[in-house]
């Protein structure tokens, strides 16, 4: 049965008819011991099925290690979203919900759309020497999640040293507990720094910062 409605693929097939450069979905699955697994890989098939730019590869999280450690994923359900090239996008997750603009979106970044982050901030991203984890914390009921998600998806779009996760929390309580994610979006900057809620580009870079502690230096 059909994850998507017809009125739904209607939008996003309209949505998706601008992508000018192929996208591709790498999924990470498992046949048992994962309960939503074959959700996440039917939705982006789904989505997928509804742009001739958009491909798909599957891979079992434990017989095929070697793609595993080639897109640094370390649980599942998952999916890397490349563009011409990898850019660090990992969704650790169903991304339904809200999070399903995310994904749109984040297919239209990629697939040629190009980074909305005013460009001030892109050339201080560009300027990064050192590298940046950002694990962003959402649930599908979230309706400012996907604005603290594309933030960060942007921001590793546009600059090769920021790999983003965003994680669909109640699927990994055990992350939950970890990083304390009383409410969404929460956003983990280098396991050290965190960001609340739906935060400017302006205010995450500030953080990024701080990670790194540039902003320190700036001051000595």
């Amino acid at each position: 049965m059909p994850l998507l409605p017809d009125e739904m693929k209607k939008q996003v097939s309209d949505a998706l008819a601008g992508l000018k450069t192929p996208v591709k979905f790498v999924i990470f699955t498992q046949t048992f011991e994962c309960p939503n697994c074959e959700t996440n890989r039917q939705l982006l098939e789904e989505v997928a099925a509804l742009s001739d730019q958009i491909g798909v590869e599957v891979y079992d999280f434990v017989t095929d290690p070697e793609k595993v450690k080639e897109y640094g994923i370390d649980k599942i359900p998952a999916v890397a979203i490349l563009g011409e090239q990898d850019y660090g996008l990992r969704f650790y997750g169903v991304p339904a919900g809200y999070e399903f603009t995310t994904l749109v979106h984040t297919v239209r970044m990629v697939g040629g759309g190009g980074s909305q982050l005013d460009e001030k901030v892109q050339a201080e991203l560009r300027s990064l020497k050192e590298p940046v984890h950002m694990q962003v914390f959402v649930t599908p009921t979230c309706p400012f999640c996907p604005q603290a998600a594309a933030v960060a998806y942007e921001m590793a779009y546009v600059s090769p040293m920021i790999r983003t996760d965003v994680v669909e929390s109640t699927e990994f309580p055990f992350l939950s507990i970890k990083y304390q994610i009383a409410g969404v979006p929460r956003t983990i900057i280098n396991e050290s720094t965190m960001v609340e809620g739906a935060a400017a580009p302006e205010a995450v870079w500030s953080k990024i910062q701080e990670a790194l502690g540039i902003v320190a230096e700036a001051k000595e």
